[in-house]
């Protein structure tokens, strides 16, 4: 290991390619991404505190993927029953992940199963 008295450091700050500018909500629907939390393969590519291994579960009904974990929310998408879902976050009621192929969002727990 060098001593650090010899370490060569440059004068001056060496400019970034990048800032970080607090949190923020992606406008893309089919990232699953929120401000806490990330589908692990975008680690690397999006900073989040934590980051998700998806859990399979498939879809026992008819059911909407919504915006956002309330009841009315505005859906923005659908999965028949049998679909994939990859699960991230379990919380109030819902469960939030995404279908495989893009969309993500929030189903209503009840509406799935673990794959097995």
């Amino acid at each position: 290991m060098p001593d650090p008295v010899t370490l060569s450091i440059p004068a001056e700050p060496q400019p970034r390619s990048f800032h970080l500018s607090g949190p923020r909500e992606s406008d893309d629907l089919r990232l699953p991404a929120r401000g806490d939390l990330a589908h692990i393969d975008l680690a690397g590519r999006i900073f989040v505190p934590h980051y998700a291994v998806p859990m399979a579960h498939v879809a026992t009904r008819a059911a909407p993927v919504v915006a956002s974990p309330q009841v009315g929310a505005g859906p923005v998408g659908s999965l028949n029953e049998g679909d994939m879902f990859d699960v991230l976050d379990f919380s109030g009621g819902f469960a939030w992940g995404c279908a495989p192929g893009g969309m993500a969002g929030y189903v209503a727990s009840d509406a799935l199963a673990a794959k097995a």
